[in-house]
């Protein structure tokens, strides 16, 4: 296991505190430039082992992002996930329930736009809400509440048992940046699509929210949908870790690209025919024999 995924999991079983976590952690990367240079490379890797996902047809991964208003969610897409084919990879982002939506159990709407085999998708926001927001605004009872923890874990259970891999980021920043993030906005103009009316009265269930979040944490992180706590003040480190967490899943997964459906000798000899029509190099025709 690289060190990211040893040191920001949530083991099964431990009772979270968010003010064990620095949002502002960095680990020994002192150089910005030297942690590009890693993002670059892993994306690299994502990306080939994602393409390998995608022709073996047999798994797929679930990639859970939640966060605080202005935490990095699309940040995070946008940097760490942009290099995946598009063909075999979907962001799926989830609003206030309609409703039809709300006349179903809360999970409803979820396992449609789960992963089918060869998928990787990405919920930006996810059935999570259902025990964050609720759970903050007093939508639902206690009991109820409870009860979506367990319902939680046993619909991952699910997935997983149909050999759908699953990782939860929540990306951790601090209220003072959280602030921060909030005025630049309004300070750019290419960002005011982002500024919700809610962004500010929301502030002040800042710790309701953080309790909420240790709850989930503490609660639904097993050993088959592990949850990670992931400091977001830097971008370009919470980029770092998230990729390195990805990679390692995917690399746990073992993919094997399939055989091929085909005669491969029948077809070298083909093509070595077809090449020799169109006067192609006889360097062309010794390699494609081979």
């Amino acid at each position: 296991m690289n060190r990211f995924y040893q040191k920001y999991i949530i083991k099964p079983g431990v009772k979270v505190k968010l003010s064990d976590f620095d949002p502002c952690d960095t680990l020994d990367f002192s150089d910005k430039e030297q942690g590009l240079a890693l993002l670059t490379e892993n994306n690299r890797k994502i990306a080939r082992l994602q393409n390998e996902l995608y022709s073996e047809n047999k798994q797929s991964l679930l990639i859970v992002l939640q966060a605080l208003d202005a935490g990095g969610k699309d940040g995070t897409i946008n940097n760490v996930f942009a290099a995946m084919n598009p063909q075999g990879c979907r962001v799926q982002s989830f609003k206030t329930p309609t409703p039809l939506e709300k006349s179903h159990d809360f999970l409803w709407r979820v396992h449609n736009v789960a992963p089918h085999t060869g998928e990787v998708v990405i919920f930006n926001r996810s059935y999570y809400e259902a025990v964050l927001v609720e759970k903050v605004h007093r939508f639902v009872t206690p009991d109820e509440i409870e009860f979506r923890y367990k319902a939680i874990n046993h619909f991952e259970e699910l997935l997983s048992f149909h050999r759908t891999r699953i990782v939860k980021f929540y990306l951790h920043i601090s209220k003072d940046e959280q602030l921060r993030r909030f005025v630049r906005r309004l300070e750019k103009p290419e960002k005011h699509w982002k500024i919700s009316a809610n962004d500010y009265p929301e502030r002040q269930y800042w710790d309701d929210y953080i309790q909420a979040f240790e709850a989930a944490l503490s609660k639904c992180s097993t050993a088959t949908a592990p949850w990670f706590v992931v400091p977001a003040n830097c971008k370009w480190y919470r980029n770092v870790v998230v990729s390195q967490i990805i990679l390692q899943t995917l690399e746990d997964m073992k993919i094997k690209l399939p055989s091929p459906s085909v005669d491969l000798q029948e077809t070298r000899r083909l093509a070595a025919i077809e090449l020799a029509r169109q006067n192609q190099p006889a360097k062309i025709l010794t390699d494609i024999s081979k």
